[in-house]
């Protein structure tokens, strides 16, 4: 079969046996995306951080968190409505508190350093930084934000999950009536000591009229972090209201009800050579690839993205959907 070349709106299509995979470019400005980014600052992970002062100038001295922080707060300024991210500390001082980093632009972020926060904290509570991306987003809605994502990343097990999904069900009841926009939370939990069983079940919840607002996945070691949360970020998205799928014939594979992803899953029968996405009125055929071939567009999708890292074996699951 010829090289197929990946049409508008698409980014890249893959196909693994009768499973396709489709990613559709992303406009910032379209999707009014708006994202913040919250890194666990408690005492267990002071030893990722590494020592600072005089300790930090001697030698085999290492930072796991700032790369992967400067490489996740790149890649999301390229998802980002005006490439500018709320960036904080949570569970620092008793556990409760957050310090605030600043508004960060992609390039900035590249250089900035992030040596921890100035008080480690003594617990990890989650419902503050809720409170505060909730506070965040209210205000960013009424400057023209249109949706919001809020990453957070903790190595701990939550003091707090009942408080977590009282608080969520009453943001998914604000949402369902219009006071404010469509919210996700991203939550990537990185090392043993984090509670699965806690996150399954904050991330299970579904709402009416929202549906999932949580989801999450969980990293073995701090250095599969960014790559967790750009797969995570990209299930979040969202670039219409939905849509439809058809084979070559017309016949219909998926619909898509309310929101129509960033990132397309479907199966096609085995003798499916082409698909067609029908969205806003419009119909886009696209010719499907040879199993394992992967085609990216040269110039669109992600040629402005930072290169991500070595991408690990993922586990958890996504209920952004």
């Amino acid at each position: 079969m010829a090289h197929e070349q990946v049409v508008r709106p698409f980014s890249d299509v893959h196909r693994k046996g009768n499973q396709v995979i489709a990613t559709m470019l992303h406009d910032p400005n379209v999707e009014g995306l708006d994202v913040a980014l919250y890194m666990d600052g408690s005492a267990s992970m002071e030893p990722e951080y590494g020592p600072r002062g005089v300790l930090a100038k001697l030698g085999g001295v290492r930072n796991n968190v700032e790369p992967q922080m400067r490489w996740m707060l790149e890649y999301l300024a390229t998802k980002d409505r005006n490439g500018v991210l709320r960036v904080a500390y949570w569970a620092t001082g008793d556990g409760t508190q957050l310090e605030l980093v600043g508004d960060l632009t992609g390039p900035q972020a590249k250089e900035f350093k992030f040596p921890g926060p100035r008080f480690y904290g003594k617990g990890t509570v989650l419902l503050p930084v809720l409170r505060d991306y909730v506070a965040y987003i209210r205000e960013a809605a009424a400057n023209g934000a249109k949706r919001g994502v809020a990453v957070i990343i903790t190595d701990s097990q939550l003091y707090d999950p009942a408080d977590v999904r009282a608080y969520s069900a009453k943001v998914a009841a604000e949402i369902a009536a219009g006071r404010l926009p469509m919210l996700n939370f991203v939550f990537v939990g990185v090392g043993a000591a984090v509670d699965e069983e806690q996150m399954e079940e904050i991330c299970h919840d579904e709402y009416p009229g929202v549906g999932h607002l949580w989801c999450h996945r969980h990293a073995d070691r701090m250095e599969e972090m960014a790559d967790l949360v750009a797969v995570l970020v990209d299930e979040t998205m969202t670039v219409a209201d939905g849509g439809v799928i058809y084979d070559q014939d017309g016949a219909v594979l998926k619909r898509y009800e309310g929101r129509l992803p960033a990132v397309l899953t479907f199966d096609v029968p085995e003798s499916c050579t082409a698909f067609t996405l029908e969205v806003n009125g419009q119909r886009f055929t696209q010719p499907l690839p040879e199993e394992h071939d992967e085609h990216e567009e040269e110039g669109e999708g992600h040629g402005d993205e930072p290169e991500p890292p070595p991408v690990p074996t993922r586990r958890g699951h996504g209920h952004g959907h």
